[in-house]
């Protein structure tokens, strides 16, 4: 097995913690650094919409790794070194400051960054968001001064933080564009249950109007009145941070860098994982655009993998699980599109939602029942009709 000799990540999440890991345990004995433009080391980003929002764990408790392992595993992590250009024809990234890092192999593993509508008053600094755990501190240390918040944004993102606010015993109202959250990407009726889940934990919705401007406090919608409260939170999307990749020449597809199932790039010795990437995935026989905790961790582990010589491909269903107050929701799907859902009642408020595309099972979301979760993976790798 002939691997890369250096390999240099650049991201600190946790695709490019994987991409680490996956390196090592497929026996890369190369120089591996890690460069993160955080001052905080990989951590678990899932929870800070949740429990870090509530206060229920600390930063040491979402850390993906303790700094003994970095040692162990002899990875270098920089911390707060922001990488500011890729040359692929000298295989080299330059860092701020003026220092160049060569190497054999490079992960890209840059992320996400939350979108800010294109509206006035959405860049005041004062208006929050939610991305990184800086991010997640300043906005957990307002709530803990605020008794009211306005959150913008029903995706996952929106939905747990506004839970979570609540929780914490904020007032809080929630205001989207959709009629129903989620409706696009799980349906109608799954989104109306989301919903009553909202309302239950005493979040207000305001549904079906776009937000026209946000002012100290406010944010504005036409035709309502003015929502008010101590605290604004912007979580209308992300999008990939593919300015490095883009700079160096990659070939792109809609923002993401194009990759095979080995989360190769089109330049040699170049690897895009996670949000950035648009990979093909060896079961769909199709590239996928997905933003998943999952999906990072496994194109993270395939790359790694792969720059150390060993075989490895993208080929499982991209899912996610999503916690909402008390309340978790579980889905695979390949993502890109079904015309049938068919919601299926449990006891107890257990649910199933099956996805279909001309009859075949391309996704399911769950609520309480496992079974259908893990049977609904099968179902859609193996590409048999709907259940």
């Amino acid at each position: 097995m002939s691997g890369a000799r250096s390999l240099v990540i650049v991201g600190g999440g946790p695709a490019g913690l994987a991409a680490a890991r996956g390196y090592r345990e497929a026996g890369g004995d190369g120089e591996v650094t890690l460069l993160t433009g955080e001052a905080d080391a990989p951590y678990a980003r899932p929870a800070l919409s949740k429990d870090y929002l509530r206060g229920d764990a600390e930063a040491g408790d979402i850390a993906l790794e303790g700094e003994d392992w970095f040692a162990e595993q002899e990875v270098t992590l920089r911390r707060e070194t922001p990488v500011e250009g890729l040359d692929t024809a000298t295989r080299t990234v330059a860092l701020a400051g003026g220092e160049t890092l060569g190497y054999d192999a490079c992960v890209l593993a840059t992320g996400s960054e939350s979108i800010r509508l294109p509206v006035p008053g959405a860049d005041d600094p004062e208006v929050r968001t939610v991305r990184s755990l800086a991010d997640a501190r300043n906005l957990r240390g307002r709530a803990e001064a605020a008794h009211s918040a306005i959150v913008v944004g029903s995706g996952f993102i929106g939905c747990e933080a506004a839970a979570s606010l609540a929780m914490r015993g904020l007032r809080v109202v929630l205001v989207s564009d959709e009629h129903v959250p989620h409706a696009a990407r799980l349906g109608v009726e799954a989104g109306r249950r989301i919903a009553s889940w909202l309302v239950e934990l005493g979040v207000a919705l305001r549904l079906g109007a776009p937000v026209e401007a946000i002012e100290p406090g406010l944010v504005r919608v036409p035709g309502k009145a003015p929502a008010r409260a101590d605290l604004v939170l912007l979580a209308s999307g992300v999008r990939p941070r593919s300015g490095l990749a883009e700079a160096a020449g990659l070939e792109l597809d809609a923002g993401r860098v194009v990759t095979d199932e080995h989360m190769r790039t089109s330049a040699e010795g170049v690897y895009a994982v996670g949000d950035l990437a648009l990979a093909r995935n060896a079961a769909a026989g199709r590239t996928l655009k997905v933003e998943h905790w999952g999906e990072a961790l496994e194109h993270g582990k395939v790359a790694g993998t792969t720059a150390a010589g060993g075989e490895a491909s993208w080929a499982t269903a991209p899912g996610f699980w999503s916690t909402i107050g008390t309340r978790t929701l579980k889905h695979v799907a390949w993502g890109d599109g079904f015309d049938t859902a068919r919601l299926i009642d449990h006891p107890g408020g257990a649910f199933t939602v099956w996805y279909g595309a001309q009859g075949t099972a391309v996704g399911v979301l769950t609520h309480g029942c496992d079974a259908d979760h893990e049977r609904g993976r099968g179902l859609i790798e193996a590409g048999r009709p709907l259940p």
